[in-house]
């Protein structure tokens, strides 16, 4: 059982992007939830270097609400560097992670907290429902499964980044080095006592998504790459297969040459599909090798996954190295 509700104090982390008419919505919403629950609570916006006027918005939140933080990137740099520079600026006993655009409900966060005081460290959304078209709702579900399958930690299905963690977790996660982070993956990896909550995802109630198609694929071989080995294991599964076909192959021209000369296949026709099927799968075989080359080459270059280029209304407690001599804003590396 977790300490007593009035001693308590919950840490939402907000990453925004391209989310500005969401923002007070949000601010109000979490402010009746927490207020609710009878606990000590902070919001931190992380703008993500959003194009829209959200900058001017959270600026005007963090002036009127001392409890409002508001930490801006230089640039862009993905919602997973968003939660992450908010969790380490964060000072709560549990952190809870959303998603700016309000398709995670923060009345949620109602009964993630029941969970936690029971004494899970891990509490995550579970969608089991969505909306979105069929050929969304299908791909989602068959992503969940694959990865899974092929995943080498049990990874919970239809759970996303929204969730909250106890303030160990949270620390376990920060101390991680490195800097392709995917946050649901590496919440499973640490493992700590987890359970999930059910909840439908409705669709963004303002403006319209970021996302595509294209960068979906990037998302799920990002995860795959991240926490399996599959791909590569695959690699020589296809390798062993290629030489018994070849054998076989072999075996069977050779026969039919001597026992069977009309029927044995012969002419270019033959030659160039057998080169194609060959090329293929080297080019296949290269690609995943590649993927794997390319996670390690952007690990080794030790580049900070995110750059802060402001803080407002700072937490007083936060570590040394993330405050400014200046008070209430900051300009440094993370």
């Amino acid at each position: 059982m977790k300490s007593d509700a009035s001693h308590q104090k919950i840490s939402a982390v907000i990453a925004c992007y391209r989310d500005a008419p969401a923002v007070p919505s949000m601010y109000e919403r979490l402010s009746t939830v927490f207020t609710k629950l009878g606990v000590d609570y902070e919001i931190i916006f992380v703008n993500d270097a959003s194009p829209d006027d959200a900058g001017i918005i959270l600026s005007n939140l963090a002036s009127a609400d001392h409890r409002v933080v508001v930490i801006t990137h230089s640039r862009n740099f993905g919602s997973q560097s968003a939660f992450s520079s908010g969790m380490r600026v964060a000072t709560g006993d549990a952190v809870v992670l959303l998603d700016g655009d309000l398709q995670d409900p923060p009345e949620l966060i109602e009964p993630f907290v029941l969970e936690w005081r029971k004494g899970f460290d891990v509490v995550y959304g579970v969608r089991v429902k969505r909306d979105a078209t069929r050929f969304l709702k299908v791909a989602y579900k068959l992503f969940y499964r694959v990865f899974r399958a092929t995943s080498y930690i049990p990874m919970p299905l239809d759970a996303g980044d929204f969730s909250l963690m106890d303030r160990r977790v949270v620390e376990a996660l920060n101390s991680l080095p490195e800097n392709n982070r995917l946050l649901r993956g590496l919440r499973a990896w640490v493992g700590f006592k987890q359970t999930g909550v059910p909840y439908l995802r409705p669709e963004r109630p303002f403006g319209r998504t970021t996302n595509s198609l294209l960068k979906n694929l990037g998302w799920a071989r990002k995860a795959i790459v991240s926490f399996s080995y599959i791909p590569l294991e695959l690699i020589t599964w296809l390798a062993l297969a290629t030489v018994t076909i070849a054998i076989v192959g072999i075996v069977v021209q050779v026969t039919l040459r001597l026992l069977y000369p009309h029927l044995a296949p012969s002419g270019s026709t033959t030659l160039i599909v057998l080169i194609l099927f060959m090329g293929g799968i080297q080019l296949l075989c290269l690609s995943i090798i590649g993927s794997y080359q390319a996670h390690i080459y952007d690990e080794v270059k030790r580049r900070p996954p995110y750059i802060v280029e402001s803080i407002l209304n700072a937490p007083p407690r936060m570590g040394r190295s993330h405050a400014s001599s200046e008070g209430d804003s900051e300009s440094a590396d993370l």
